[in-house]
């Protein structure tokens, strides 16, 4: 157990080291390379899916998957919408309240009906899909796939993170608080 809260510290800090944030005004372009980039390219974007990971491994059975799916649908859906029509008023607001509130969730909302939680994570997803669409310069197809491929790594650590600390409900509940006190800071900030 203290290899891995070495590692999840260790890796916590390396990301918080980055300055970029992944949306318009920072100098993304389309095609596969950067889609892949971008969602690991962004503290804004990092904690709240990592978050939806975590949150799916408080669910049980084929539920854990709803999360993730409902997350990158939506995802999806709100990459195409920037793609086209740009990003919208409170944005950046919008993925800052994913991770305020997504990572709260994921540590404290454990009794939450899945079809709520994927509600919720679904609506953020927009958000995050809307910056990426946005962004994209060119080679939208290759940036979406990528994007999407980049994210559900990041859900699956999130996963393997809640799976390994799930015996330990006081510190799958630090974890998420860290990334929700996260989130309000990037929404204060």
């Amino acid at each position: 157990m203290k290899y891995t809260m070495k590692t999840i510290l260790a890796v916590t800090l390396a990301v918080s080291i980055s300055a970029a944030f992944a949306h318009p005004g920072h100098g993304a372009e389309g095609g596969f390379a950067a889609g892949f980039l971008h969602p690991i390219g962004g503290l804004d974007h990092i904690p709240a899916i990592l978050a939806v990971g975590l949150w799916a491994a408080t669910f049980e059975g084929k539920a854990r998957w709803v999360l993730p799916a409902a997350f990158i649908s939506m995802m999806a859906i709100g990459f195409f919408f920037g793609l086209n029509t740009g990003t919208i008023a409170m944005t950046e607001q919008g993925i800052a309240a994913s991770v305020l509130v997504i990572g709260l969730a994921a540590s404290w909302l454990q009794r939450l009906p899945i079809t709520a939680a994927a509600a919720m994570a679904g609506a953020f997803a927009l958000f995050h899909g809307l910056a990426h669409g946005a962004e994209t310069s060119g080679g939208a197809i290759g940036f979406a796939t990528s994007f999407v491929i980049s994210t559900a790594i990041l859900h699956a650590a999130g996963f393997l993170a809640g799976a390994v600390l799930r015996q330990n409900v006081w510190m799958t509940r630090s974890l998420g608080t860290a990334i929700g006190s996260f989130g309000l800071y990037l929404l204060l900030a």
